[in-house]
């Protein structure tokens, strides 16, 4: 039992605390990025785990990678990139985050690392939307892998909507896009509020609806709850109360545990639940990963 996850990771810098930028004086330097999170949690569920991207050759990057592999992620498939720079975010909390990502070795992953790939040798395959908004590179290398994902029916492709506005060209190319991509996954995770600003959608029946394609799409509804559209039912789990420290990187944690749950069998309610357990933990912190299990 193998997942392979293919985005980016960005080094991210956030107070350790909840004090704003401008006023706390002790920040701590971390790891983000949507498909690396998915990966560390999956390892410290015990899931074997591999994330391919690739990395500026300087210090950022060896710190992210050194920390991945700290996590249990095997760094096989993931490359230093010479000439460009290992993005960086920062958490300010209560007024969102600040990336600086444009021109990022992430970036320049094109189909040839889509090819370069040893998909055959895993269950799932994980990847976001964040992944093509951020190159026409990148949009060729999610193609691809898609296409080569759809010729090996033993692999389950796993999506991520994750909108980012400022990525895409509009928000109708972003909307358009996504939604072609989604429709092509085995299992897809949207938020209630993502698909209302992309498609329209207000219910997750109505999500559900406009992606009949997948096997499986999960609709996540904030702090009231998620559900699971799969084998022509639905399945819903509240949410777990928490106290939300910073929100940014819970839905990465809810798709690890979600996955990890589905790789060992559970039923939909068992799923869920892993899912809202896990992105709990990272609810209550300004980092996007915990060592609390």
């Amino acid at each position: 039992m193998h997942v392979i996850t293919v985005g980016e990771a960005m080094a991210l810098f956030a107070p350790r605390l909840t004090d704003r930028i401008l006023d706390a004086k002790d920040f701590q330097l971390d790891v983000g990025g949507a498909e690396s999170n998915v990966a560390a949690h999956l390892a410290q569920l015990g899931v074997g785990a591999s994330w391919a991207s690739r990395l500026g050759d300087d210090a950022l990057g060896e710190r992210i990678a050194r920390t991945l592999r700290e996590r249990g992620v095997n760094l096989t498939h993931a490359e230093t990139h010479e000439g460009s720079p290992t993005g960086l975010y920062v958490k300010d909390p209560g007024a969102g985050v600040i990336y600086y990502r444009a021109g990022s070795a992430a970036s320049t992953m094109d189909k040839a690392f889509a090819l370069s790939l040893p998909l055959d040798t895993v269950a799932l395959v994980h990847t976001s939307g964040i992944t093509p908004a951020l190159s026409a590179e990148c949009l060729d290398m999610t193609e691809t892998l898609f296409a080569r994902v759809a010729e090996m029916p033993e692999v389950t492709l796993s999506f991520d909507v994750n909108f980012r506005r400022a990525l895409w060209a509009s928000h109708d190319v972003g909307a358009r896009m996504l939604l072609a991509l989604a429709r092509r996954a085995d299992v897809v995770f949207v938020g209630l509020d993502e698909a209302h600003t992309l498609w329209g959608c207000t219910t997750p029946d109505e999500v559900r609806a406009l992606l009949p394609e997948p096997h499986t799409v999960v609709v996540k509804n904030n702090d009231i709850g998620a559900t699971e559209f799969a084998n022509g039912t639905s399945t819903f789990v509240p949410a777990l109360p928490v106290e939300v420290v910073e929100p940014v990187g819970a839905g990465d944690a809810f798709a690890a545990g979600y996955l990890a749950a589905l790789l060992r069998g559970l039923s939909a309610t068992e799923r869920l639940t892993q899912g809202h357990l896990r992105a709990g933990l990272v609810l209550r912190s300004t980092s996007d990963f915990t060592t609390e299990r």
